[in-house]
């Protein structure tokens, strides 16, 4: 049958697609269960920078940070298609002595008046997921549209569950330890910004950063803890326009081309890699909980869940 599966992988994000392809290159039939396409997913509307942002636990974020690191290096370093590029930057305000130890890894950072200035990883997620889904075909793997409303109908079909819902672990595990950290984002068109820029504001929930992305520089942003409105605030969109001005004032001018909302799924006891045995016999695997930084843990945590799945 061409639907029997080893393993079935819930969620179509970035964590989800990384992991399955990670599980149909070790030879295993992979299905992909998501109630969305990847393009209406969180991981779709991310700026998409690697940096750990907004994740724990620290002693375990560094190493799944530098494995993620160095896949989107070959990434970026091989032909087109993943979405992947490298480019310069600045972390403003950011000093290595406040950095884990996993900073001291990051090639050519140098420290600047203004911050930490390093070449960086940034993807443009839709077409990073489009290539993680042609990734998974060519492995032999597949992503089905459905919703889920208990692990055990999804062991009914396979031997091995894994979760990476996200946000949705929240109802579906169930875990009330998972919130939602509400990121707006603004599309401008780009006014000649070749170089991306961070600042992490610790008194508030405003982050200012821009990112050059092919179809648009990418203004944000915010934190907003248990803030569950997906519709883009025009209050909030003039002052992240406005901050990003400050760093660059030809920012001010920028024709609007779009704005999006995600929210985070962060997890207060950290990512949860975990593996728990389902009634029936059934193995489920746990990936979830990457708050801000899916993106930046994919490759590392796809591999830590594998291994568990054995």
């Amino acid at each position: 049958m061409a639907d029997v599966a080893d393993v079935i992988v819930l969620g179509g994000g970035v964590i989800g697609l990384t992991t399955a392809v990670t599980l149909a290159e070790r030879g295993l039939r992979v299905r992909v269960w998501s109630r969305d396409p990847a393009g209406a997913t969180t991981s779709a509307v991310a700026g998409a920078l690697w940096w750990p942002y907004r994740i724990e636990p620290a002693e375990r974020v560094g190493v799944w940070a530098l494995e993620t690191l160095a896949v989107y290096e070959e990434l970026a370093a091989g032909p087109g298609g993943t979405g992947v590029r490298v480019v310069a930057g600045v972390h403003g305000g950011e000093r290595f002595a406040a950095l884990g130890p996993w900073a001291a890894e990051l090639k050519g950072a140098v420290e600047v008046a203004e911050g930490l200035r390093v070449v960086l990883p940034l993807l443009d997620m839709p077409v990073h997921l489009a290539w993680l889904e042609r990734r998974l075909a060519a492995a032999g793997g597949a992503v089905e549209r459905r919703a889920v409303a208990g692990f055990a109908e999804v062991a009914a079909r396979a031997p091995v569950v894994v979760n990476c819902t996200g946000l949705g672990a929240r109802e579906l595990v169930p875990d009330a330890g998972v919130r939602a950290v509400r990121g707006q984002l603004v599309v401008v068109e780009n006014p000649g910004v070749a170089e991306w820029f961070t600042e992490a504001d610790s008194a508030s929930a405003a982050t200012t950063y821009f990112f050059p992305q092919p179809a648009g520089l990418v203004l944000g942003g915010t934190a907003e803890a248990d803030d569950e409105r997906r519709e883009p605030d025009a209050g909030t969109a003039r002052e992240i326009v406005a901050r990003c001005a400050r760093v660059r004032p030809e920012i001010a001018g920028a024709r609007v081309l779009g704005h999006r909302v995600g929210l985070r799924p962060v997890r207060e006891a950290g990512v949860r890699i975990e593996a728990e045995a389902l009634p029936g016999g059934g193995l489920l695997v746990h990936n979830y909980g990457h708050g801000g930084a899916g993106v930046t843990v994919a490759w590392g945590c796809a591999r830590a869940a594998a291994a568990l799945v054995g």
